[in-house]
């Protein structure tokens, strides 16, 4: 019964029409918004598949590429050895690079025999650490012209360099699976220079996705493992420099290096490595990921087996060819009077910097090398850096994930992640609000952990980017002062190492303090090898605590534990512009340890 609208009266209606009407319409919409939710399961999961699909073509025709450049490499080796059987490869590859060259000059060796040992044995090399990403068959081609560039330092030198570097018609993925089928338009500066001055690029090589990690390992060219141990990682970003050099490979390599991506590898491979003052070498043609991140500066440097061979590399690139393609690199040619002066030298030193505990191998390396500069006749004095614990967090690691780390996951967005990125992409994955409470209820259990949660959260505002910005500069003042106060020349500290185990590079995190603190200093620095980890320096680690006794040096211990015989370095360290002293430095460290082992 209902009340008619009019009369007011009630009258009898049939509403079960209506009632069915209403059910009917609410199973219409509550299927149909099931069909929906279906079709849009449907249709992300037929992307993500279709994505997966694609990525897995892209990887596929990459490593195609790559193990076609192989093979014809190896074809061609084996045709010019079968029409030189006299070459003496075995001699070729026992010649330091200033007698290489030397030779090569002299015309007791030819191009030829030269890039054809090298070829043969980066195939050998690559076969057992997987550090090679492609064989440049173009420096095959390079040989019919490089004759022109006779009067060039480094004539008839083959040199490898890291896969970022741009070489004409090959990708520059970084290990990110978005780059691939990008190929280079042109050559980068720096391997228009070194073609200028006669080396020979002639094998790209491996390095860590994203060039965010300390390992090198990527899901497109898989992992590469350190020459001294294949349970190692060779360290990264530029680790398959490092390992391709310290297997006899290369002599003579260019990285780059955001957090020690040059210094790290050549530390735990066994090899001297160089990151010059930001900005001393051109990085046009280089690709990064964060591009636009200004607070931590990135550098290309050379990586060999020893110091002098970094000297001539940073020689050959310092001229007026480079000059003149890049106007924005200041014209400062290489001072060989620095890098051969003899006069004694004001060093400071340190052992432990308050934020990362050196292991006992570390230490060692730096007190071995203290007592010889001072039977040397150097004089060493303390040195601590300035408010370490305070600007790792506040400078480093919001300087270089400013933007929240935002670029960083868009590039990785739907890609396949490397297991050395998985827990750093988790963590960048949070809610910005969650980070931030979690920092919060970390505080009081482990402060160094609250503090570097709380850094990857970025800055708010541009105002606060500038603030940052005017806070690197102010400590680059402050650091120069003090640096000037203590009335040294040059520093000697520990670098990290030995070499970690695969899938653990994510635990030796708090080396940015000895390693990336000089890219936001943007001062020269670089490592030499002076020992390797004895049975000694191993059970003492058993007691290894570290400064914050936290996670991290928990993590820390556990990464380096099994390094017995692995190498040790020490790292040389200049004010901006000081490059040549820094190598002289270096060069100096190298030839003390030298003579201490005869």
């Amino acid at each position: 019964m209902i009340y008619s609208p009019r009369t007011k009266t009630k009258t009898t209606q049939n509403t079960e029409p209506f009632i069915k009407r209403v059910k009917m319409d609410n199973w219409t919409a509550a299927l149909l918004t099931g069909v929906a939710c279906i079709v849009g399961y449907l249709v992300v999961r037929v992307k993500k598949i279709n994505s997966l699909r694609q990525a897995e073509e892209k990887i596929k025709r990459a490593r195609n590429r790559r193990d076609e450049s192989l093979q014809r490499a190896e074809q061609a080796v084996l045709r010019y050895k079968q029409s030189h059987p006299t070459t003496d490869s075995a001699f070729i590859l026992t010649l330091s690079l200033s007698e290489l060259t030397k030779q090569l000059k002299e015309g007791s060796l030819t191009p030829e025999d030269v890039l054809y040992s090298y070829m043969e044995k980066t195939l050998a090399v690559n076969q057992k650490l997987n550090c090679c990403t492609e064989i440049l068959l173009e420096s095959l081609d390079q040989l019919t012209t490089v004759g022109s560039n006779k009067d060039g330092l480094l004539y008839g030198v083959p040199v490898s360099i890291k896969e970022n570097i741009a070489f004409k018609d090959h990708d520059c993925s970084c290990g990110v699976i978005i780059n691939l089928d990008q190929p280079a338009e042109k050559d980068s500066v720096l391997v228009q220079v070194l073609k200028k001055q006669g080396a020979i690029p002639f094998v790209k090589t491996n390095l860590a996705q994203a060039l965010m990690s300390y390992d090198c390992s990527n899901p497109i060219y898989g992992q590469t493992v350190n020459p001294h141990n294949p349970q190692k990682t060779p360290g990264g970003s530029s680790g398959g420099e490092a390992a391709l050099i310290g297997g006899g490979g290369s002599l003579l390599g260019i990285g780059t290096d955001l957090g020690g991506s040059i210094r790290l590898p050549s530390s735990f491979c066994g090899i001297c490595g160089f990151k010059p003052t930001a900005h001393r070498l051109s990085l046009q043609g280089f690709r990064s990921i964060c591009r636009g991140q200004k607070s931590v500066s990135s550098s290309p440097g050379p990586m060999a087996r020893d110091v002098d061979s970094l000297a001539l590399c940073m020689q050959a690139l310092l001229c007026d060819h480079m000059f003149s393609l890049d106007p924005t690199v200041p014209p400062l040619p290489f001072n060989m009077e620095i890098y051969r002066s003899s006069r004694p030298l004001r060093i400071g030193y340190l052992e432990n910097d308050g934020y990362l505990q050196p292991s006992p191998s570390m230490v060692r390396g730096v007190r071995e090398v203290k007592a010889l500069l001072e039977q040397a006749g150097h004089t060493l004095v303390p040195y601590a850096p300035l408010k370490i614990s305070q600007i790792v967090p506040e400078l480093l690691i919001t300087g270089v994930y400013a933007d929240g780390a935002t670029t960083l996951l868009q590039k990785l967005k739907g890609a396949l992640l490397d297991p050395s990125l998985k827990r750093q992409v988790f963590t960048h994955s949070l809610p910005k609000w969650f980070k931030k409470i979690l920092s919060f209820l970390l505080k009081p259990v482990s402060p160094r952990l609250s503090s570097n949660v709380s850094a990857i959260c970025g800055v708010r505002s541009v105002s606060d980017l500038w603030k940052q910005h005017a806070a690197v500069e102010d400590y680059i003042q402050e650091t120069i002062a003090h640096w000037r106060s203590c009335n040294i020349d040059v520093l000697l500290s520990p670098m990290i190492g030995p070499a970690s185990r695969l899938l653990h590079a994510d635990k030796v995190s708090t080396a940015v303090s000895c390693t990336m603190l000089y890219n936001l200093l943007k001062f020269p620095a670089g490592v030499v090898t002076v020992s390797t980890v004895t049975a000694k320096d191993e059970e003492e680690l058993k007691h290894y605590k570290g400064c914050y006794q936290d996670s991290f040096d928990k993590s820390l211990k556990e990464a380096m534990t099994g390094g017995e015989g692995l190498p040790v370095a020490v790292q040389c360290v200049a004010l901006p512009w000081q490059d040549e002293l820094c190598l002289r430095f270096m060069k100096e460290v190298e030839q003390l340890v030298k003579e201490s082992k005869k």
